[in-house]
């Protein structure tokens, strides 16, 4: 129970503990990426959201390790690898593998992760917690590595329930003239999140379901990914015994095929608008981070696991691609009277930490990225039961843009019907 000497508590959010990514800014605690690139960086600005923590009377407890320049599984050259807390020798996913992991093991009430492939639902449904990538527009980015002024990251909320999710929610969202995508927002976002809660969401609501599979790297012959198809499928009679209407499969043309042509989304201006917020940047430039020795080396281990830059060409066919895609979504959802779509959070489980700092260097195993392709749409991990391995499994809504509160109610009407989360046996409750 929260105590105050105060006659009323400071905000929404009073007395409760938060992890923040290692990849947002808070004045007094370092912004290291997990590299030693930054290992010495304390920036001098609050981050948008981390001044709406503070005034909602959040305790910023602490930082947490993340995919190693925010990119990728949690291994880096500073902290090592974030183990998983179902399976010590598992990785905690990634990017936000930290975070994902701190809250997981009750280190702290709630978190907040960024996702700019699928860096909160990976480790998410890894750690068997609720993780959200909001529409973009919902939440600032200002003060985050890999924020503005592109579309494609986001903060967003990572929690043990769905209601914290929608009370963290309420804090983190608003308009911000630092990230003008935020404008996009006005008007369009609800009053309260947590008003969304709705036990009987789900009852006469139309999910459409993708069986394709959707990850270039997923290996549908084995027994991993079987696993967590019979997990997933135990999901979707859950769904219908909570009075769901599934559309079991849908379709959506060519969907594959757009997704392989994702292409640069990252650039110097990213950088350049995060970097120059402070007063005192530990480099001038990209160009100037990108000449210490620990840049190529990690470079190198992302060319390994299959990443690769992109040509001019080949990024402006990202962009078609990601327009037509968006369109057959949204046809496919009229087509069908869809109020959402559910997918496997990650189609295989947590992969080894030997086999993700060692060859083969097994990178983001199994992990979808739609929402993140299209940008604009929303989508919410939830945890959805335990292969016969013992390793967590999520299953993600996915809706049009702006549907954030109908996400929010039908993964907390999900919730209520399963009740699959169980909390990590390697850290049990403090006595």
């Amino acid at each position: 129970m929260r105590r105050t000497r105060h006659p009323a508590p400071a905000g929404p959010l009073h007395g409760i503990p938060v992890i923040l990514k290692d990849q947002m800014d808070a004045k007094g605690m370092p912004t290291t990426l997990g590299s030693v690139i930054f290992k010495d960086y304390f920036p001098d600005r609050d981050a948008f959201v981390t001044t709406k923590l503070r005034e909602a009377g959040a305790i910023l407890l602490a930082k947490a390790t993340l995919g190693e320049l925010g990119g990728g599984d949690t291994h880096g050259t500073l902290f090592g690898s974030t183990r998983n807390p179902y399976d010590l020798e598992r990785t905690a996913g990634g990017s936000s593998g930290g975070p994902g992991a701190a809250v997981s093991a009750n280190f702290a009430a709630i978190a907040v992760g960024q996702e700019g492939y699928a860096s909160i639902r990976r480790p998410s449904g890894w750690n068997c917690v609720v993780g959200m990538r909001p529409s973009a527009g919902v939440v600032s980015r200002a003060g985050t590595w890999g924020g503005g002024p592109g579309r494609g990251g986001s903060l967003g909320p990572m929690t043990r329930t769905v209601t914290d999710l929608a009370k963290l929610l309420d804090v983190m969202t608003g308009y911000d003239a630092e990230d003008p995508v935020t404008a996009y927002g006005v008007g369009r976002l609800p009053a309260s999140f947590a008003a969304s809660l709705d036990a009987g969401a789900l009852q006469g609501a139309r999910i459409g379901i993708i069986r394709e599979v959707m990850a270039p790297n997923s290996e549908p012959d084995s027994d991993d990914f079987a696993q967590v198809g019979c997990v997933f499928d135990r999901a979707m009679a859950d769904l219908a015994a909570a009075g769901a209407v599934i559309v079991d499969p849908i379709v959506i043309p060519d969907m594959c095929e757009l997704l392989a042509k994702r292409a640069g989304d990252g650039g110097s201006a990213e950088f350049d608008e995060w970097m120059t917020r402070s007063a005192n940047p530990p480099f001038a430039s990209q160009a100037e981070m990108m000449e210490h020795p620990v840049y190529a080396q990690v470079m190198e281990r992302r060319r390994m696991r299959g990443v690769r830059a992109a040509s001019p060409d080949a990024h402006y066919a990202y962009l078609r691609a990601r327009e037509q895609l968006m369109n057959n979504l949204m046809k496919v959802m009229a087509d069908n009277q869809l109020d959402a779509i559910v997918h496997k959070t990650v189609e295989h489980t947590a992969t080894l930490i030997s086999e993700g700092v060692n060859p083969p260097y097994v990178n983001m195993k199994g992990a979808p990225h739609l929402n993140t392709f299209l940008w604009d749409v929303p989508s919410l991990s939830v945890p959805a039961g335990f292969t016969a391995s013992g390793l967590p499994v999520g299953i993600t809504f996915l809706g049009r843009p702006f549907s954030d509160p109908d996400m929010v109610k039908f993964a907390y009407a999900y919730e209520q019907a399963t009740h699959h989360r169980v909390p990590p046996a390697s850290t049990p409750p403090l006595s």
